[in-house]
C-alpha cells in the first residue's frame, strides 16, 4: 500500500515480541532498496548469511543488480542462490530462482540463456507448481511457443480450480504467446481475466508479485498501437513498488513508459522517460540487447 513507514513500525514491533524470521527481513530488504539504503540492505543480507534461508537473500541482491542491468553479477548470485538452496535440502526454492532468473534473462533479449534457465529449473523442481509457470512465462517471452504452449495446457489441466493460475498464470502465458504470433488484439483478450486481482501475493516468490499480467498487457497495448492504454499499465507498476520491490519489471516499466509516450508524439515526457530508464542503467553491462535497443530509439528521439 506503499505506506513504507507504517510497515517499519510493525515490523519493529513483531521483533519487540521476538516474533523474527525471514519474511520480516525479506521485508526490511525491500524497505532498504526501496529507500536506496545501501547499508541498510547488506545489514539485511548479513542476517540471511549462514542461515538455511540464505538462498531467499541471495535471490533477493541477484534480483537488486538485475534492477540495475548488472546481469554478470545477478547471474553468479542466482548460481550461488540455487547451490545455497540445493544444500539446505529445498531444490524446489533453488528451482524458483533459476526460473525467475529465466524470466529476467529473457526480458532483456538474451532468448537463448532464458531458454536454458528455464528447462534447469524444470529439471530441478519438475513437480513444482510455482516452477512449472514462471518457466512457461519465460518459454514464452523468449520465444520459444511451442514449449510455453505445453506447459501451459498442462497447468491448466492440474491446476482447474487454482484461482491464480486460472486469472494470473496462464492468461499471461497466453497473451505472451499471442503477442509472439503478431496477435495483440489476442494478447489483450487473454488478459481480461486477471485484472481483478493482479496485485495480489505470490506466494512462492521473495517479493510480493512482480505484477508480470500488467506488464505483458502493457507490451500488448505497446504492439496494438495503443500508447496511452500502454503507458497506464507501466505507471501502474511504478506506482506499486511495495509490491513490485526490486523484480526486473520495475526497472523496465520506465522503458515501456518512454516507448508509449514516443507512440503517442509526447516526445518530452518520451525523452523524460528514457533518461530514467538508462540513468537506472548507467553503470549497467553495456551489450544487454534491451539497452542497445532503447539507446537505439533514445538517440532517434532527440
Amino acid at each position: 500500500m506503499q505506506r513504507f513507514d507504517e510497515a517499519r513500525q510493525s515490523i519493529h514491533d513483531a521483533q519487540a515480541r521476538n516474533a523474527d524470521d525471514f519474511i520480516l527481513h525479506n521485508a526490511l530488504y525491500a524497505l532498504a532498496f526501496l529507500g536506496a539504503d545501501a547499508a541498510a540492505m547488506a545489514e539485511q543480507q548479513q542476517w540471511f548469511a549462514g542461515k538455511p534461508e540464505e538462498n531467499m537473500g541471495l535471490a533477493l541482491a541477484s534480483d537488486t543488480e538485475a534492477y540495475a542491468g548488472h546481469v554478470g553479477k545477478a547471474r553468479e548470485l542466482t548460481k550461488r542462490a540455487v547451490d545455497s538452496a540445493i544444500r539446505a535440502d529445498s531444490k524446489e526454492n533453488g528451482a524458483v530462482w533459476r526460473a525467475n532468473a529465466a524470466l529476467q534473462q529473457a526480458a532483456y533479449g538474451n532468448a537463448a540463456e532464458a531458454q536454458q534457465s528455464a528447462a534447469g529449473a524444470l529439471k530441478l523442481a519438475p513437480a513444482s507448481q510455482g516452477v512449472e509457470v514462471e518457466a512457461a512465462l519465460a518459454f514464452a517471452m523468449a520465444g520459444d511457443t511451442a514449449r510455453a504452449e505445453s506447459l501451459a495446457q498442462d497447468l491448466g489441466k492440474r491446476y482447474p480450480l487454482d484461482t491464480q493460475m486460472q486469472s494470473l498464470w496462464l492468461p499471461a502465458i497466453q497473451s505472451q504467446v499471442a503477442l509472439n504470433k503478431k496477435n495483440p488484439a489476442a494478447a489483450l483478450n487473454a488478459l481480461q481475466a486477471a485484472s481483478r486481482i493482479e496485485l495480489g501475493v505470490v506466494t512462492f516468490v521473495a517479493n510480493i508479485s512482480c505484477l508480470y499480467p500488467t506488464y505483458v498487457r502493457g507490451e500488448a497495448y505497446l504492439a496494438a498501437g495503443q500508447g496511452s492504454a500502454a503507458a497506464a499499465e507501466f505507471q501502474k507498476i511504478l506506482d506499486h513498488s511495495g509490491i513490485v520491490w526490486n523484480c526486473w519489471t520495475g526497472a523496465l516499466a520506465h522503458l515501456g513508459l518512454a516507448r508509449a509516450y514516443a507512440m503517442q508524439g509526447d516526445t518530452a515526457k518520451a525523452r523524460a522517460a528514457y533518461q530514467d530508464f538508462l540513468a537506472l542503467w548507467k553503470d549497467s553491462d553495456p551489450d544487454i540487447p534491451i539497452l542497445i535497443a532503447a539507446k537505439a530509439e533514445y538517440a532517434k528521439l532527440k
